[in-house]
């Protein structure tokens, strides 16, 4: 079973020369992989299952910043090492959407813009994975460089 998911379809696709090295450094053939896949197919899902996770665990290693922007509240995360860093900006104003964009100047006051900072309650990676499923983007940072400026 794979500890982030299986990669889909198209994931697999895009990744498939990737896939292809990982088989033959791990002595499977394309033969191999065909047979594999035909006579053991749980076998076969137990080598895609950890080539998802190689993958993942890549991905998520490298990612600094995720955020979350909805209609009343954007969040913005900087994942460090030990702990995440938020800055959030949340509002009742019925004239602001964050979907389309930041609010102006003036109407600066009408925000809540606060911080957090907590502690990883799981594995790092685990962690950014369960957001990112659950509705979080990858970011630059950008954004949150941005918030940071108006605390």
């Amino acid at each position: 079973m794979a500890k982030y998911r299986l990669l889909n379809q198209e994931e697999l696709e895009e990744l498939q020369t990737h896939f292809v090295k990982y088989l033959v450094l791990n002595g499977i053939t394309g033969q191999d992989w065909e047979k594999l896949k035909e006579e053991s197919p749980k076998e076969a899902t137990k080598i895609m299952d950890l080539f998802s996770d190689v993958v993942f665990e890549k991905v998520l290693r490298k990612i600094d910043f995720i955020e979350r922007i909805e209609k009343k509240a954007i969040y913005c995360f900087q994942c460090l090492e030990n702990e995440m860093v938020l800055i959030g900006i949340k509002t009742e104003d019925e004239n602001i959407d964050f979907n389309e964009s930041l609010p102006a100047e003036e109407d600066y006051q009408k925000l809540n813009i606060f911080t957090k900072t907590k502690n990883y309650s799981k594995d790092r990676q685990r962690e950014i994975f369960e957001m990112l499923e659950n509705g979080c983007s990858i970011s630059e940072g950008k954004l949150f460089i941005q918030l940071c400026t108006l605390l």
